[in-house]
């Protein structure tokens, strides 16, 4: 099969295309023929070698974490999903690999395709929706009524995380730029934050919930627009002790781990803060639920470019740009 392939990691290390053997399936999964596979910030770190100690690859690697397509053989335990099933995924962590003509799914981790969204659609969601849902849903408990600042509005996480919170009846604050204002505010967002001209800490005060995707200065001015008893969930790092415990790393990573947050945690409770990381996972049941909503009309997914399969590295270079409104996607089918 077609796939493009890392090598060794490196920033702006170029994946080679190459053909390589279709994945072999296991009896708990399904082997879906990719039609189109989003991009995520997620694929550039790891190719830069920055999740090494949290996921360490065998190299070579077909990178990718996103994927829609066509079920073209399932393994001998799956039961809920046929060959000729149109379906959707975030790939499983040491199982990525949508970067490909074939990719091999836990059955646990996929779902049915929502009706009505094209293949590229599809393809744009799981990542990020998932990523949102586990933050606002299950880490937050986001309540109606309760106030959240969503940083980067108008990015693949921004722009499924505002429409999730309003769904849940929250008061949602975002930063972007200007000119990504009225897509923000379209979306749903309350309050719009230019972070060119202004400082969301000077303008924000007493919010239940923050949800970090920037670096270390941003997620220190977040504690300050939280009230005591508010919640600062960070998906761009430090990793915290609860995920060293579950990430099931050796015992020197998970020290590493705890000590590169102790500085936030520290902060955090000194201001009656709760602080945590998230890093996603793989869950079809959820993503079921993620379904449901779009079909309902409570979210849309936001498509910035789709680039045909080819130019994946071209793809990849545009996401990690960080000018992308919403999702890219790579289209094979």
């Amino acid at each position: 099969m077609k796939a493009f392939v890392l090598d060794r990691y490196g920033k702006k290390a170029a994946l080679r295309p190459a053909d390589m053997p279709t994945p072999e399936l296991r009896d708990d999964e399904v082997l879906v023929e990719v039609h189109a596979a989003g991009l995520n910030l997620l694929d550039a770190k790891i190719r830069n070698g920055e999740f090494k100690l949290i996921l360490p690859y065998r190299l070579p690697l077909v990178l990718g974490h996103d994927v829609a397509g066509v079920v073209a053989k399932v393994g001998a335990r799956v039961r809920q999903f046929k060959p000729g099933d149109e379906v959707y995924a975030r790939a499983d962590d040491f199982r990525i690999g949508t970067f490909a003509e074939f990719v091999a799914v836990k059955e646990a981790s996929l779902a049915p395709k929502p009706q009505g969204l094209t293949m590229e659609e599809a393809a744009s969601i799981p990542l990020v929706a998932l990523t949102v849902w586990q933050a606002l849903v299950e880490k937050a408990g986001l309540k109606k009524g309760q106030k959240v600042l969503i940083q980067a509005g108008s990015g693949g996480v921004g722009t499924l995380a505002i429409q999730l919170a309003k769904h849940l009846g929250a008061t949602v604050a975002t930063t972007t730029s200007a000119a990504n204002a009225a897509l923000v505010k379209s979306l749903g967002a309350d309050v719009v934050i230019d972070y060119r001209t202004q400082d969301f800490e000077d303008v924000l005060r007493d919010y239940d919930v923050v949800l970090n995707s920037q670096d270390g200065k941003t997620l220190e001015k977040s504690l300050r627009v939280l009230k005591r008893g508010g919640k600062l969930i960070s998906i761009s790092g430090p990793p915290d002790p609860a995920f060293a415990k579950q990430s099931g790393a050796p015992g020197f990573v998970k020290l590493v781990m705890r000590l590169l947050s102790s500085g936030i945690r520290r902060r955090a409770g000194n201001r009656g803060v709760d602080f945590s990381f998230l890093f996603m996972r793989a869950n079809g049941s959820q993503l079921r639920e993620i379904t449901r909503l779009i079909e309902a009309g409570a979210i849309r997914p936001v498509m910035d470019r789709v680039f045909p399969f080819e130019s994946t590295n071209e793809a990849l270079a545009y996401v990690e740009a960080g000018r992308a409104k919403g999702k890219v996607v790579v289209k094979l089918k």
